[in-house]
């Protein structure tokens, strides 16, 4: 049960997969997109927070940028593509979308409502916690982290973060960093997987890695099941 919606945000209306579970939902989950927009991988990711009980709504972040960004990491030619969004979008206003889709699912008839994030969007789920409301978050190898650490007294409510230990996109003193900062605060769980690489939960991607995927994802649930109840 999916489709898409309009979601109002402070500087223009953008489309959001919906994905909804069978009954009641237990909470909202905003799932937020890596650098390839609301692709299929993503509309998975939305699903799977569907089947385990949640509402899940995923924006398009990059909608500043192109129309109906939706593409894969498959080839030389959409990686370059992909890193040209990367570069060229807007961190401050895609948090303000992703507080724009909480509000969204709210009025949707969920009162609780949390944040996932993949790469990006870890970066953003991160943000999430520091700047909005969200109930709870989870940010999955997220990049840029350490550069935002400093928000990182803000964070008011449960942030968890998975931790790729050999990311090629986030170094040893990138997660030395997110540990120094982050690692004392009451509010936030980490992760390390020591041995995966970035993206090791993106099914059909170079680094997915099933059992540390499925331990991860599960970590998230309980998680949610603990604060979105």
């Amino acid at each position: 049960m999916s489709d898409w919606v309009q979601v109002q945000g402070p500087d223009g209306a953008f489309r959001a997969y919906v994905a909804r579970p069978v009954g009641q939902p237990r909470a909202a989950v905003v799932a937020i997109q890596e650098i390839f927009g609301v692709n299929a991988v993503m509309r998975k990711k939305a699903d799977w927070l569907a089947r385990e009980g949640f509402l899940a709504i995923a924006p398009d972040l990059f909608w500043r940028l192109g129309k109906d960004i939706d593409i894969t990491d498959q080839s030389e030619a959409e990686w370059a593509q992909a890193f040209d969004y990367f570069k060229r979008f807007d961190i401050d206003a895609g948090v303000r979308d992703i507080h724009a889709t909480i509000a969204q699912a709210r009025s949707m008839g969920c009162t609780r409502v949390g944040a996932v994030g993949y790469c990006l969007g870890g970066l953003l789920a991160y943000l999430t916690a520091c700047r909005t409301d969200a109930d709870a978050s989870v940010g999955y190898y997220g990049v840029n982290i350490p550069a935002f650490v400093g928000e990182a007294s803000n964070i008011g409510r449960p942030l968890m973060l998975h931790i790729a230990g050999k990311d090629a996109f986030v170094d040893k003193a990138a997660q030395d960093a997110m540990h120094a900062g982050l690692g004392g605060n009451a509010k936030v769980t980490l992760h390390t997987y020591s041995e995966q690489d970035h993206a090791f939960t993106r099914e059909g991607g170079k680094h997915f890695d099933a059992d540390a995927a499925r331990l991860a994802d599960g970590r998230t649930i309980a998680f949610f099941q603990a604060h979105l109840a």
